[in-house]
């Protein structure tokens, strides 16, 4: 399974020049995808719909701006309620 954002797509999206924080920003990604999976309730990958794509960047985004504070998935919550899984 492929990482639904690449550190090079991250690093676009949040406007960074400059490799000094790629670990940072690795575990980020990973981080945001984490939460979107949970909140969708499957895996999320490359192939994974854009707007659930689009919320792990913009968590990505939102830890990156607050230093790794943890962001809610409300803010991503239009984004990605088309793609729950309902859980019994």
């Amino acid at each position: 399974m492929t990482a639904p954002v690449t550190l090079t797509e991250a690093k676009l999206f949040l406007r960074v020049g400059h490799d000094a924080e790629d670990p940072l920003i690795q575990t980020l990604i990973e981080a945001a995808t984490a939460r979107v999976a949970d909140a969708v309730g499957e895996a999320v990958d490359a192939a994974s719909p854009a707007p659930v794509r689009l919320a792990v960047l913009m968590l990505t985004l939102k830890a990156y701006e607050r230093g790794g504070a943890e962001p809610g998935v409300e803010a991503v919550e239009a984004w990605l309620k088309p793609y729950r899984q309902v859980r019994l």
